[in-house]
């Protein structure tokens, strides 16, 4: 596709869907009938500048489109960009950059399988076949190998996505039928677009589209959830994901399992926006220092700490400030982000809201992953509830603070997690990282000051400010402070998400998941992580601990596999979701991710001397991506393999 248009058409129900997210067409120039216009229409342009201001409604218009009609026509792109005015070359672009959306005909109900590593190795190559032997496009279904669903401790999982309207009846009654769409509360960096506000005067509503989720799937429960999602069983409660449901010394994990989640009030009887009423008694400035003097660093990753982050957001002099929420934990064998929003939304709520008004924010983008129905289902209701009530809008607990919360919904980019790419995302644009500097507590989203954090990040700073700095910064270790959730899964017998103070040890966590017997390795951080031997288990479960073993802490994924686990094959599957995963933007990763793939199926048979000199040219591929990729995603790509080849000797 060109920069022009095309010759194709929107048929009305493709139309109806723009619309209902748009709002109608002012003007002939953004998509009305010419002849049902005045003639001063064809006179001159209307409305261009506004709806150029709206671009970043381009990922909300084609998941529009998506969810009614199950793929995106060159007739239904065109009229998206005739609304927003945007090259149809470039939306093309976008369009094509996520695995959720296709610009090609397909049935209107899609399978997602998950084949990644904890799923992989608990049947799920076999639960595939299986059900590709039995569900075709003749059936109305289109079967899809998906990288990681975030139901690791469910594994292996499915998840069924058909669009159109949902059948009659009762949905929200059904927990296994999500029946959310997201809305869109403003058009971007401007003024709000028609049909689109702040939760008042919406015009319409974005097509509604039904997902049913399966973990642990069987094929005939996998096949029931693509053909009659109603009939598929209740996706279990996100307690269940945690084994330590109950215990009074959690702190993050305390409400998950005791408390409502769909309820405010509930939420609020059990210690909900106290935090919120102290940052108002501290200031922005006050709740800034109790962060800074908690010892705070961010739960993705990167550990930078988050008092300076919103330190720096706060004192840029530029006007207006973000806040954005990275919820796309697209790592595979993460979770835990999955488990907080589905059990406790509330609370990410609250902590955006305080994050918001510490660094100069009124406005809190809130980025999905749109793996998680169930997760966009509770949030959409929380935000609505807060805003209801008071705790978001133009004036927050009466205080004379304005806050407001949007959620984007992505469409299956793992590169998305990188914040940059999370921004242009946002906007409207293919999700490729930006070169730093500069930083986007400078330059960030709209290019304005940004401040970006996870979600168990933001969470942390409730307990921050409920007991203080100081004692929260007792628990765990002076350089890594405060409670840690860790997404255990694999060969183990209690699999979930786990809190446990920094400092504790592999060994620790491991037996509180109960560990099954013939461990031969375990994964910490991730595909982009490094693999431990079993003789390694006194690791210490904290940024520095695990730096010092030559490994990493990621995003606190523990991954048990146990010797019958073929290590040759879960590598391959490492290569493979890298090379996939890819935004292809840079050469080292681009090319690199291809030549490490290349390497591992030449040697997936091979050990000794037959493999050495493969062996030794992934170790050059894997050190030019690591020196030279533009983000984490390539210059982690080898992590794993590297840390397979040095600690266990997978191919000796």
């Amino acid at each position: 596709m060109d920069l022009r248009f095309g010759d194709g058409k929107p048929t009305d129900e493709e139309r109806e869907a723009v619309d209902a997210l748009l709002g109608p067409p002012e003007s002939s120039w953004e998509g009305a009938d010419r002849d049902a216009r005045d003639e001063t229409d064809l006179r001159w342009a209307r409305g261009g500048r506004e709806a150029r201001d709206r671009r970043d409604l381009l990922l909300p218009g084609l998941h529009a489109l998506n969810d009614r009609v199950g793929w995106i026509s060159e007739g239904a792109l065109d009229y998206l960009c005739r609304r927003l005015t945007v090259p149809p070359a470039e939306a093309y672009g976008v369009a094509t950059f996520y695995a959720m959306f296709s610009v090609r005909p397909r049935p209107a109900t899609v399978l997602h399988v998950c084949t990644d590593l904890a799923c992989a190795t608990a049947g799920a190559g076999e639960l595939c076949a299986a059900v590709e032997a039995r569900l075709g496009p003749e059936n109305g279904v289109k079967v899809e190998r998906s990288p990681c669903l975030g139901l690791c401790e469910r594994a292996p999982a499915a998840l069924a996505i058909r669009a159109g309207h949902p059948p009659s009846g009762d949905i929200s009654a059904r927990p296994a039928f999500e029946d959310e769409a997201v809305q869109a509360d403003s058009g971007g960096p401007g003024a709000a677009a028609p049909g689109v506000g702040n939760g008042k005067g919406r015009r319409g509503r974005e097509p509604r589209y039904a997902t049913a989720v399966t973990a642990p799937a069987t094929p005939e429960a996998a096949i029931t959830a693509a053909t009659t999602p109603e009939d598929a069983p209740p996706e279990p409660a996100p307690a269940l994901a945690v084994p330590q449901t109950g215990d009074p010394t959690l702190t993050l994990l305390r409400r998950i399992g005791t408390t409502d989640p769909t309820s405010l009030d509930a939420y609020r009887a059990a210690g909900g926006y106290t935090a919120l009423r102290r940052a108002f008694a501290l200031g922005p400035a006050g709740v800034i220092r109790e962060v800074t003097d908690a010892g705070l660093v961010g739960r993705g990753g990167a550990a930078f700490p988050t008092g300076r982050k919103w330190q720096a957001t706060a004192a840029q002099p530029d006007r207006p400030h973000y806040l954005v929420c990275n919820a796309d934990e697209s790592e595979p064998g993460t979770f835990k982000d999955r488990v907080l929003m589905e059990g406790d939304p509330y609370a990410l709520v609250e902590a955006m809201t305080i994050a918001g008004y510490a660094t100069g924010a009124h406005r809190g983008y809130l980025y999905l992953r749109g793996e998680y129905p169930r997760a966009l289902a509770r949030l959409t209701h929380a935000v609505a509830q807060a805003r209801a009530r008071g705790l978001l809008g133009d004036d927050v607990l009466g205080q004379g603070y304005a806050f407001d919360i949007e959620i984007r919904r992505g469409a299956g980019a793992y590169i998305c997690g990188e914040e940059t790419a999370l921004f242009n995302s946002i906007e409207g644009r293919r999700g490729e990282p930006r070169s730093k500097p500069p930083f986007p507590v400078e330059k960030g989203l709209f290019g304005k000051p940004t401040a970006a954090n996870n979600v168990e990040t933001l969470v942390n700073v409730l307990p921050i400010l409920t007991m203080g700095a100081q004692a929260y910064a007792a628990i765990g270790t002076p350089s890594s402070t405060g409670p840690k959730l860790f997404c255990v899964s694999g060969s183990v017998r209690r699999p979930g998400v786990y809190e446990l103070p920094f400092g504790a040890t592999l060994g620790e966590l491991l037996t509180l998941a109960g560990v099954r017997d013939g461990l031969r390795a375990v994964l910490l951080g991730g595909a982009a992580g490094g693999f431990v031997r079993p003789d390694e288990l006194g690791i210490p479960l904290t940024f520095e601990g695990t730096r010092e073993a030559g490994t990493t802490l990621g995003s606190g994924v523990v991954m048990a596999f146990d010797d019958t686990v073929p290590l040759p094959r879960l590598l391959l599957r490492i290569a493979e979701f890298f090379r996939d995963e890819s935004c292809g933007q840079c050469v080292p990763c681009r090319v690199g991710t291809v030549r490490q793939e290349e390497a591992l199926h030449r040697i997936a048979e091979r050990t000794g001397a037959a493999a050495a000199g493969d062996v030794a040219l992934l170790r050059e591929v894997g050190r030019a991506m690591r020196d030279s990729s533009i983000c984490g995603l390539g210059q982690t790509a080898w992590n794993a393999v590297e840390s397979a080849i040095d600690r266990l000797g997978a191919y000796e």
